[in-house]
């Protein structure tokens, strides 16, 4: 397998968590001492206060100090509690690697949302679901993340793999900046999704005319003259009240119409902020593939930072939310037209950035998902990086193995693919058969993804994968199994006649009987070599072997199974050839099913 890392994935996980654990207890005492100093401050201010009665200039300036100072102490609080939520959160995301590396990981979201029956592949080889190769990799925090992960798993796309290849490496070297990005993701919780907001941008009518935008800053400063004027007793404060009344007038006129604006923009802030704290992330780390610094470079276009754009538009919509405030909604809106004033700043910002919006959405999402897989390189030293190439071999991998099996429970195997090659494996029942067929098939995926794969070593030529293994019967549309397995067959074959495809089958035509099945199996393999395709199909037909003898194409493999002591044991051992050995009527007599 690859080289090494000079240190163990695990005892970095261990030494961050150390780490993060011993910064989490500094601070719990900083944030004890600013409490307790926040508290004599607000103490100290007003005994001070009281002794200076009624000295007023020692008292503003005893004020001016002790509020200045006081509120310094709640900036400070805020950055260290928010430090400590964030060395926690550090924390946390190193115990589950580390439950992870265990195998520990069923309680983790299982992606079965993403199960079709209909795709290439999806259904077949537990790619999705409980205990599934999703739940394994994935570590996405934003929803748009997940979506692009599993979407990125089920593409079958096999361009660009090396551009892949190196962003993941790369990905692979950065363990800490990984974690930080994750980290401030899950401090913030969001439950408006991005496309609700990107639908809400795009479809938003602006109600708010440009040159009105600029009125409640004049109107602003004549409040600001006014409120002088009376408190110098220059003017009666019944002009006050008057005043407060006009600009309420103006600003009703469009008060349904910013309620409106005010129920979105309350849904849409935390996402705001979430993704603005990612996108700076993004901005201020260096990278140097091509694929990770196409997706950063949309973050800066026209010379803006998307970052500062998002903070801008989360400043704006949470000033607009503070009309929730009824004291801040009458002043406000009285003395200086607020309502106009923010939803003007809220629309500007939309015709700004409204084109852009979906396109740093999509940003986030593709490194939220890349972290994923950069995780697991990272995770995954010994695993190797295909070498891609063009040629006659379709999958040559030394110690081939199952990723999601432990590595004390792996048995590795040799194998070479040749393009238009198709294996015919068979095997007593629990030899292997299915494993094996799941273990070529995410050889496969992952290479497709630009991940390294669970081998010593691997040269592989990209293709397309296409499977038939779990097919169900629908009530629903009235269809049997025997019809539904028939349908797949015809998808698999209607797909290899337009792309080529790796097909990998398990036990077709299971729901006919034995003499039409072993016919039918036969004609169906004929039709796959006629049709140029490359594969593996698992059998217990084996009279399907027999195709081997006069197709060139077609090679017999099988998993053997031993009975020493009256026992049933395994190597798991890929072997060329026809298993002898079955053990069905062995397991019968062993669980006295039958005498």
């Amino acid at each position: 397998m690859e080289e090494s890392n000079t240190f163990s994935p695990v005892e970095f996980y261990k030494n961050c968590q150390s780490s993060a654990e011993n910064k989490v207890a500094y601070l719990k005492k900083r944030l004890l001492a600013l409490s307790s100093l926040r508290l004599l401050v607000f103490v100290l201010t007003v005994l001070l206060v009281y002794f200076l009665y009624p000295s007023p200039g020692l008292i503003i300036l005893c004020l001016f100090l002790g509020i200045g100072t006081f509120l310094y102490l709640v900036h400070r609080y805020s950055d260290l509690k928010y430090e400590y939520r964030f060395q926690k959160e550090i924390g946390e995301l190193c115990s589950i690697e580390l439950q992870i590396a265990q195998g520990k990981y069923s309680n983790r979201p299982t992606g079965s949302e993403y199960l079709n029956q209909d795709h290439y592949y999806s259904n077949d080889i537990d790619l999705f679901g409980k205990g599934s190769f999703f739940q394994y990799l994935n570590r996405t925090v934003v929803s748009t993340g997940t979506d692009e992960l599993a979407r990125l798993l089920l593409s079958n796309n096999i361009d660009d793999i090396s551009h892949k290849q190196l962003a993941i490496k790369e990905l692979k070297e950065i363990p800490d900046w990984r974690l930080n990005f994750s980290a401030a993701a899950n401090l913030i919780e969001s439950t408006t999704f991005p496309r609700t907001i990107i639908n809400w941008i795009e479809k938003y009518e602006t109600f708010i005319p440009i040159w009105l935008g600029k009125i409640p800053l004049i109107f602003g400063g004549l409040s600001i003259g006014l409120i002088t004027l009376t408190i110098f007793r220059f003017t009666d404060s019944i002009f006050l009240l008057y005043w407060i009344v006009i600009g309420s007038l103006i600003t009703g006129v469009y008060f349904k119409k910013v309620s409106r604006l005010a129920s979105n923009c309350e849904n849409a802030i935390a996402t705001i902020k979430q993704y603005s704290v990612l996108m700076k992330k993004i901005e201020n780390q260096k990278f140097d593939s091509q694929l990770l610094n196409r997706y950063k470079n949309k973050l800066t276009k026209s010379g803006r930072l998307a970052s500062q754009e998002f903070h801008v538009f989360a400043r704006a919509l949470d000033h607009l939310d503070n009309r929730n405030n009824l004291i801040y909604g009458i002043i406000g809106n009285g003395f200086f037209l607020t309502d106009i004033f923010h939803s003007a700043k809220i629309e500007k910002w939309i015709r700004k950035n409204g084109g852009s919006i979906a396109e740093w959405f999509e940003v986030i999402a593709f490194f939220d998902a890349y972290l994923s897989l950069g995780t697991f390189a990272f995770n995954h030293p010994n695993y190797a990086f295909p070498e891609i190439g063009e040629g006659e071999v379709v999958i040559e991998a030394v110690d081939m193995g199952h990723p999601l099996l432990m590595e004390e429970d792996r048995v590795l195997n040799d194998v070479r693919v040749n393009s238009e090659q198709f294996f015919i494996i068979t095997g007593a029942n629990m030899a292997g058969k299915s494993t094996f067929l799941r273990t070529i098939s995410l050889h496969i995926i992952m290479a497709n993804v630009g991940l390294p794969v669970c081998a010593k070593r691997s040269l592989y030529s990209p293709i397309k994968l296409i499977t038939s293994m779990r097919t169900e019967d629908s009530l629903a549309s009235n269809s049997s199994y025997f019809f539904a397995e028939l349908s797949r067959l015809k998808f698999v074959i209607d797909s290899i006649s337009q792309e080529k495809y790796f097909v990998v089958l398990d036990e077709i035509l299971k729901g006919t009987n034995s003499t039409d099945k072993a016919l039918g199996s036969k004609k169906f393999v004929e039709r796959l070599v006629k049709s140029k395709a490359t594969g593996v199909i698992a059998t217990h037909d084996l009279s399907l072997c027999e195709t081997a003898d006069y197709l060139k194409e077609v090679e017999n493999f099988y998993f053997d199974a031993a009975i020493e002591n009256d026992e049933l044991s395994f190597d798991y051992k890929l072997k060329e050839g026809v298993c002898k050995n079955m053990n069905a009527n062995f397991l019968l007599k062993k669980m006295k099913i039958i005498e």
